[in-house]
């Protein structure tokens, strides 16, 4: 989870027994947008983010063909809380890591 996603949807996961891991508690806050993904990268985790900023790192990765661990992005306006808890949980527990390889995927499903 980077900076900018609600403590409710990461409370909500967790409840739902999805492991999950924030920027805040991985010690990294506040570092910039590249390095985030990164960090992500390096732990071999999948970002969630509500951040439009992300789309455009993630983009210029695409067309250098650099490989990531994935992104799965939630505009802030359009998707609410619970459905990014229900979305996530089901990306968490039927998914693997390989689905989302260089990847952007968009909530809601």
């Amino acid at each position: 989870m980077d900076d900018n996603v609600p403590r409710q949807i990461t409370v909500g996961l967790r409840l739902r027994e999805v492991d999950v891991l924030c920027i805040q508690e991985d010690g990294r806050k506040g570092i910039p947008d590249p390095l985030v993904l990164d960090r992500a990268n390096e732990l071999q985790r999948v970002l969630f983010t509500r951040d439009d900023d992300f789309l455009a790192i993630v983009k210029q990765l695409q067309q250098k063909e650099s490989s990531f661990s994935g992104v799965i992005y939630a505009p802030q306006q359009l998707v609410s809380i619970g459905d990014c808890v229900r979305d996530l949980e089901l990306i968490a527990k039927t998914c693997d890591l390989e689905d989302f390889t260089s990847h952007v995927q968009y909530l809601p499903l």
